[in-house]
């Protein structure tokens, strides 16, 4: 009688185990397709909402100015008088904002690098 009350009391107990560890990996799942998701909602607006002039990003890395859209692909200018053809779906972001105009020698190193002056021993 007592080993059938011993086998009740671990059964009930492996039920909610087992319950535990199917849950968990749902869970999981779930998590990662909501994120999927709001990553792909956030990309469609990127897509829906960029406009001739803007400054923009491409998935490789290429930086370039709207100036003209076809329907399946977005002209960038990257240089002046240089315009490349891409499709819409490989603009990665919008371009960050420059803190302001380079002047003559702003983008000189603010500390001397080693190699500048002689070496001493």
């Amino acid at each position: 009688m007592l080993t059938g009350l011993a086998t009740a009391t671990q059964g009930q107990g492996l039920g909610i185990g087992n319950l535990l560890i199917l849950l968990l990996p749902l869970i999981l799942l779930a998590f990662l397709m909501m994120q999927q998701r709001k990553r792909v909602r956030q990309v469609s607006d990127l897509q829906t909402s960029l406009q001739v002039g803007e400054e923009v990003v491409t998935t490789s890395g290429m930086y370039g100015r709207i100036v003209a859209f076809d329907d399946p692909a977005v002209v960038l200018e990257v240089s002046p008088g240089v315009r490349l053809r891409f499709d819409r779906r490989a603009i990665g972001a919008r371009a960050p904002q420059a803190s302001g105009p380079l002047t003559p020698g702003s983008d000189a190193p603010e500390h001397p690098s080693p190699n500048d002056g002689p070496v001493s021993n």
